[in-house]
This record gives C-alpha cells, structure tokens and sequence, in this order.
C-alpha cells in the first residue's frame, strides 16, 4: 500500500476528533501529511480533544459543522485530500429522531460534495460508510454486489449519502470512494454508551469490574482494529484505481458475540458475561449474522487485516486500564 504519498499532502479530515477520525488523524501526521480536523464536538457523537492530546500542536483543529457551508468553503479550499468521517452514528437515536439523522447524514454530505464541486474537484475524497447499507444478508460473507436493504433510519441515510458520492463522481468527476465499514474497535472509542459500537460498553464495563450484557449471543460477526481500518483509508486516498468504488472493509476472523465476549474476559482476566434476550425495540432493527468479502479492496490496493482480535482487545485493555476516566 502506498501510503507514503501522502507526506506533504494537505488533508482534511471530517468527524476528525471521533474514533476513527481520531487515530486517522495521528497515522497521517506519522506520514508527513497536513491534517486539519474539523469536528462539531457534539457531546452525543464522539468527538473527543483527548483523542489527540499528544499531536494537538501537529494539527489544525476547526469545532464547525458540515452543514455549515460557509465554513466548509473555507476548510475544503486546497485541501488535496478529504477523509469524510462526520455523521450522526447511532442506530437507535437515528430511529428516535430521524429528522437529526437526515440532517447530518444526507444534507450534511450533500452539503460538503456541493462545495467541493464547486472549489475543489480534484481532492481525492473517501466517504465512511457501513456494512448497516446490506441490512439482514442475504447470503454470507456479504461482498460489494449483495443486495442494499437498510434495517434502520441511519442505514437508509448512509446509503443515500453513498449514492451523492458516487453520483457526483459519475457526473461532476469527483474523485470519490466508498468505504463499507464492518464493526471496528479499538482506543478512542466511544465507551460511555453504545451509540456507536456494542464492544464499547463491554470494554468499560470490564474494565470497571461491572458484568456485562450480550443480547442474543449467537450472532455472528466480523471486527476490525482501528488501525486497519485507518491503513485502508490512507491506501484508498493514494491509489487511483479506487476512485469511484464501493470497498467492503471485514476480517477473515469471524466469531459469535458471546465467543467474542468470552474473549474478552479470558484476555483481560477479568469481568462476567450475561446473556440476555434482545430487547423488542432493538430486535427489529438487528440484521443477524454479518461478515464482509473484502477481496476488492485486497486486490486494489493490497488491503488485508493485520491486527488479531486478541491482539486487537489486549491493546484496547490498555489503553483504557490508563484513559478510561476521559471517555465517560
């Protein structure tokens, strides 16, 4: 993967003091890149100034809001490469408040590919989307053709925000790609709920000595260690023939929850497991077992996970045995 590239390049980085964003934000200062992280640091979506603590004085930070089209005029001029990682992340809050989810997750997006077909065509821009777009598979592992049926509010406004980039590369020539991405983890997460990942809750809960819950248990699923998932973003921002592609993300490990829970605890030796029944405001929007072919984006750029789960859990444990008290 050719991820050197991006030393000197001037890169933008949307929802950059998120999870992802975050830890994002850090692998492209290691490259010699010039990152600027704009962030709304709406409490309820994972924005977090601790996530880059220890490179703050390596990168620009703007609190502004994609919506915000003024402000994105200013941020996009120039940049030649945009990590497009803002939305509103929560499954269950995207089903109470559907209005907010659109906001963010559609206009939000339409906003920012609208200045960029405006002042800024040639950046190369990849959009984070999720595996949510698939909805109950079909059939296993789910590769790009599967078909597209969204269990929740959140899927259908990431599906549409996935057709704006494609539409827009087709018509306008933005250089655009589509990530899908499966169940990612890792330090800087959200840990303090789970709007956006289960694995948070547990990781904290162990941590604390508290038990934690697995619904169901059965499910089965496929998880990537966030410095994976960043490899990919930085190999699709330098390799051409991604332009215009929908890439699964996803792992060859797959496990059931309550095997990936019990995983957990033997790591960590520490913490309890209950299993429990899906509660029915959560059961309607579950899709079952998932796990992702990822061989496209492995024959374009070269992309395979090289972090274990258990490897991937260990380092998790650490980080937050040191930094929980900033993620509650």
């Amino acid at each position: 993967m050719a991820t050197s590239s991006l030393k000197g390049a001037r890169v933008l980085i949307t929802g950059g003091l998120g999870f992802i964003g975050s830890n994002l934000a850090r692998r492209v200062v290691e490259l010699g890149g010039q990152v600027t992280i704009v962030d709304s640091l709406v409490p309820e979506y994972g924005g977090n100034l601790f996530n880059i603590q220890d490179i703050e004085s390596q990168v620009r930070v703007n609190v502004s809001d994609i919506r915000d089209g003024l402000s994105l005029r200013h941020l996009i001029r120039g940049q030649d490469v945009i990590f497009n990682l803002a939305a509103q992340i929560g499954h269950a809050a995207s089903m109470n408040d559907p209005w907010t989810d659109l906001d963010i997750n559609v206009r939000g997006q339409l906003n920012l590919l609208e200045v960029c077909r405006d002042i800024n065509r040639d950046a190369r821009i990849i959009f984070a989307s999720t595996r949510q777009v698939y909805g109950r598979p079909q059939y296993l592992p789910v590769d790009e053709q599967h078909p597209v049926c969204p269990v929740d509010v959140n899927g259908i406004h990431k599906l549409a925000a996935e057709w704006y980039h494609l539409l827009y590369h087709r018509v306008y020539g933005l250089r655009t790609t589509v990530l899908r991405l499966t169940n990612t983890f890792g330090p800087r997460m959200r840990v303090r709920d789970a709007r956006q990942t289960f694995i948070g809750v547990w990781f904290r809960n162990v941590v604390q000595g508290v038990p934690f819950e697995v619904w169901g248990g059965t499910q089965v699923r496929d998880l990537n260690y966030v410095d994976d998932v960043v490899e990919a973003f930085c190999a699709c921002a330098t390799v051409e023939s991604t332009v215009g592609q929908v890439l699964n993300l996803g792992s060859s490990e797959v496990i059931s929850l309550k095997q990936l829970a019990d995983l957990l605890v033997e790591t960590a030796q520490a913490g309890e497991v209950i299993v429990r029944d899906f509660p029915a405001e959560r059961q309607a929007i579950e899709i079952g077992d998932y796990y992702a072919n990822f061989d496209r984006i492995r024959s374009l750029v070269g992309w395979t996970p090289r972090i274990s789960l258990r490897e991937g859990i260990q380092r998790t444990l650490d980080f937050y045995r040191w930094h929980l008290d900033h993620y509650l």
